[in-house]
């Protein structure tokens, strides 16, 4: 009498039993977790109005000892209170609001790389006239090695 061969059904169903299942809790881990930091992060990188900041060498550490009003100016004419735009007008009323209500607070004036120094001093002489107990400007840091470019005209 003559088997069938079944060779091929047993080899199928050895084959069947010995499944390599790939673990994906590492995984899952891994992705939730950089989900909940770009969920915190994300908010965070949209705060300001996007300017480019004149550097300077060597700039004061940041002083966190008083709780400034942050003015920005992105160009002539473009003012922005603590991210909300304003004119000129508009900025000086709001700032006039805000030191009759705590006159001990100071200025944060953030301004772009390329705004005219007329706009800057108009917005100093506005503060002066309120009688604001003093601005300070946020600048960027720059480095040695652009300095050096810029002293031989290789910067831009």
């Amino acid at each position: 009498m003559i088997r069938p061969r079944k060779a091929f059904v047993g080899q199928r169903a050895q084959a069947d039993a010995v499944r390599p299942d790939m673990n994906v809790t590492p995984l899952v881990d891994v992705v939730l977790v950089l989900l909940i930091i770009f969920m915190v992060v994300a908010p965070r990188l949209d705060q300001d109005v996007a300017i480019d900041l004149p550097g300077m060498l060597n700039p004061d550490p940041d002083t966190k000892s008083f709780d400034p009003v942050k003015v920005t100016i992105v160009k002539k004419g473009e003012y922005y209170f603590e991210d909300q735009p304003f004119d000129l007008d508009g900025l000086t009323q709001r700032l006039t609001d805000l030191h009759a209500a705590d006159p001990s607070r100071r200025v944060l004036l953030r301004g772009d790389a390329k705004v005219d120094y007329g706009a800057v001093r108009e917005i100093f002489a506005r503060c002066q006239q309120i009688g604001f107990p003093g601005l300070s400007l946020l600048v960027g840091e720059r480095n040695q090695r652009n300095n050096k470019q810029d002293a031989a005209g290789g910067g831009t």
